[in-house]
């Protein structure tokens, strides 16, 4: 469920066991020992292994060009000669360092010293042996020009990746989870209030908590040496079995894997105020907003999806008037942004544009589908029965299951006899035959594909509300205006949006093939649509 970008330390299953942060154990899937160190230069068309060496910038600005480290393929070096990341990297008690060749920053001279002498000594050895070799000029390393291309890509554990390893783990939520007392300064695990690693562990390293680039390798990488250790199948050690969109690809999938529980509710009325600042009830501006957050799981790929700061409600940081740990963004707002990845509004705009939808929400415009009062009242629902003030948190779930077991299905369709057969389009008569739109087969096709659709049988709230696919300016009916109605046979001199009948019907209909992906007939295929008339009726 959530993103876990995965923190924490160690190499071994103890310290997995004691510090946490989604080691990674014992994973089931299609990486191996040998998969594991699948050659680097098999990436395309850039490389994911790519580390920009440039440490040398906190001590001011650097003199020469930043070092362009490909991680993967010396791994893949180092391991032909039976080394492991110990050829590099040091121990620190029971954890791998990520600095090279130290355990802590040193002064500037130090660092560069450091790196000049073991790497070019490496690079040397190598030559010496005749063997094919990195450089060993300071121009051929600090290169002014980059010569490959990035395509990392993050990753995180979606719903199958965490329940694989949750199940690898025997469901012991404490070897990957944890939190910190400050008191004891001391790590814990705190059943219940699991949360991911991205809520502590920011970009950046503060004060005693490391960034989560940091946490993540030392986490998993930690543990994957370990099972790997054990002869035992386990995820990548290498960047690209993370990091390379076509690995990412590979990463056997769990079909319909079991509800990630986290004592979060089944059915829930949305607050729209933080517990610890309410004094009075609020006042109701709209009505309730029942949220069946079972069913939307399954529809997110990880808590994260909606949970984008903590797991706790929305009203938590987005209150009615804005509140600082929601960056001032309000409620109606976060809920309601077109354009926002995890609004709820955003979130179903989405999946408006895909084909089977886009085809007839691509020609409505968005202002008209989502500022209705039918919209609103979708998901704005009137209390089933009055909330007694002192509703307990139990009550309240039971009204909000009820209310949406009472929520409107999708409307019956409208009977096939009612709906026209063919529709003639005669427009062009002087030139073509009449095009005969097969009417029936394509609406029938649209209420197919939306049949099945949950969030079409909220919103599609009349059974004629195909019909505005096409008919998109004119209100639900059964027997809307025609287009002539709208569009006359030239584009209007006062209306410069509203195309000519020629125009309309072409934009509506090829591009709504287009949306679909629907290849025939092709686009510039005229004759697929408009027969031509012989040359009795050319006059």
């Amino acid at each position: 469920m959530h993103r876990f970008v995965i923190r924490s330390r160690g190499v071994n299953r103890a310290l997995c066991a004691t510090l946490g942060a989604l080691c990674i154990l014992a994973v089931v899937g299609p990486w191996s020992a040998v998969a594991a160190i699948e050659p680097a230069d098999a990436v395309a068309p850039g490389r994911a292994d790519i580390v920009i060496i440039d440490g040398l910038k906190s001590f001011g600005p650097l003199e020469r060009a930043p070092v362009v480290f490909l991680h993967d393929r010396h791994t893949e070096a180092m391991a032909k000669q039976g080394k492991d990341c110990l050829a590099c990297h040091l121990m620190d008690k029971e954890r791998l360092s990520l600095k090279f060749q130290r355990l802590e920053e040193l002064n500037k001279q130090s660092v560069m010293d450091l790196y000049h002498t073991q790497c070019v000594a490496c690079h040397k050895e190598y030559g010496q042996r005749a063997e094919k070799t990195g450089p060993i000029t300071c121009g051929e390393c600090h290169a002014e020009k980059k010569t490959v291309a990035s395509i990392r890509q993050p990753l995180g554990l979606d719903r199958s990746l965490h329940y694989r390893h949750a199940k690898a783990n025997e469901d012991k939520c404490e070897r990957c989870h944890h939190e910190y007392n400050a008191q004891t300064k001391t790590l814990y695990y705190a059943k219940g209030r699991e949360g991911a690693c991205l809520y502590c562990h920011k970009e950046k390293t503060e004060e005693n908590r490391i960034s989560n680039r940091l946490a993540s390798h030392m986490a998993c990488i930690g543990c994957h040496r370990t099972v790997l250790s054990q002869k035992k199948k386990a995820g990548p050690i290498m960047c690209g079995g993370c990091h390379d969109p076509r690995q990412q690809a590979l990463i056997a999938k769990v079909e319909d894997p079991p509800r990630l529980m986290r004592n979060q509710p089944d059915a829930v009325l949305v607050k729209v105020f933080r517990a610890d600042e309410i004094t009075t009830a609020p006042q109701e501006r709209l009505s309730a907003v029942p949220f069946d957050h079972k069913s939307h799981e399954g529809y997110a790929n990880q808590c994260r999806t909606c949970h984008h700061a903590a797991l706790s409600s929305c009203a938590h940081c987005h209150t009615i008037q804005g509140h600082k740990d929601g960056q001032m963004v309000k409620l109606a707002q976060a809920m309601h942004q077109r354009d926002a990845i995890m609004s709820c509004v955003g979130c179903h705009r989405r999946k408006q544009e895909q084909p089977e939808c886009y085809g007839c929400h691509g020609s409505i415009p968005a202002q008209r589908v989502w500022s209705t009062e039918a919209a609103c009242r979708v998901c704005h629902v009137s209390l089933a029965k009055p909330l007694a003030a002192a509703a307990d948190e139990e009550q309240t779930k039971a009204l909000a299951a009820e209310m949406i077991a009472a929520r409107r299905q999708s409307p019956a369709p409208v009977a096939v006899e009612d709906i026209p057969e063919t529709v003639s389009i005669n427009h062009l008569m002087n030139q073509f035959e009449a095009v005969k739109m097969p009417h029936r087969k394509i609406l029938l096709a649209l209420a197919e594909n939306a049949r099945e659709d949950r969030l079409a049988s909220a919103f599609h709230s009349q059974s004629t509300t195909l019909c505005q696919g096409c008919h998109h300016n004119s209100p639900s009916s059964l027997k809307p205006p025609q287009c002539g109605a709208c569009h006359g046979r030239t584009s209007d001199a006062l209306n410069l949006t509203r195309p000519g009948l020629m125009a309309a019907f072409h934009q509506q209909c090829l591009e709504c093939h287009q949306r679909m992906g629907i290849e025939k007939p092709a686009p510039r295929d005229c004759a697929a649509c408009h027969a031509k008339r012989g040359s009795q009726g050319l006059k």
